[in-house]
């Protein structure tokens, strides 16, 4: 089972919250009144950005969900030879620094594989962050055997990728599977039959919208 963080805020996100409070109060105390102004709007932002809102996911069965909040900005088939073999389709999802980073598991299975590489970061809207970006691939076998990747990478601002969970263990569609911090993008591969139920330039929610079905 995934750890509860069902909290309002991530654990994650505390120490930067009370490191930019604790420089708000010593502003203020000093009497610089329009940098401790200024620091406030930096706590308040960053409170925000680690927010962890409750969703509530679909119950139909073969529905894949969205596994980030944020702007669909590719929808695309290829064929993989790597991590999967074969034709999949593609969907990436920009997530900018307003957005809840919170990521979602996109549909119940059994966590096959999980590869981390080190790399740059260059901005995440670009079609070479998938390659050249850091980043972190889960691979989750569903219980039909049906593949689905999904790849937490890395943007220009964001210098830390979050992962909750290991190979091996049994997932949940929509449960919180890690973060990451400071605009970035998620990019999901469905199977080549799938149905795919949004088009670039769509808002999508993690753990709510619905990005295709499985064959």
């Amino acid at each position: 089972m995934i750890l509860n963080r069902q909290s309002i805020i991530v654990p994650e996100g505390l120490p930067f919250i009370l490191a930019a409070g604790i420089v708000t109060l010593g502003l203020g105390a000093l009497g610089f009144s329009t940098f401790a102004g200024i620091s406030l709007a930096v706590t308040i932002f960053v409170a925000c950005f680690f927010r962890n809102p409750a969703r509530r996911s679909p119950d139909q069965e073969g529905l894949v969900i969205s596994p980030a909040d944020g702007k669909i900005i590719k929808v695309e088939k290829l064929r993989c030879s790597d991590l999967l073999q074969g034709d999949f389709i593609k969907i990436s999802v920009f997530m900018n620094v307003f957005n809840v980073h919170v990521n979602r598991i996109p549909y119940s299975g059994t966590v096959k594989r999980i590869c981390y590489n080190k790399g740059r970061f260059i901005s995440a809207h670009l079609d070479k962050a998938s390659a050249l970006n850091e980043n972190n691939a889960i691979v989750i076998t569903t219980d039909k055997g049906h593949d689905i990747l999904m790849v937490q990478i890395a943007g220009l601002i964001a210098r830390r990728i979050v992962c909750w969970i290991k190979e091996g263990m049994s997932v949940k569609r929509g449960e919180r599977f890690g973060l990451i911090r400071f605009g970035s993008r998620l990019d999901v591969y469905l199977p080549a039959a799938s149905r795919i139920a949004v088009n670039i330039g769509d808002m999508v929610r993690a753990g709510e919208t619905v990005l295709g079905e499985l064959p």
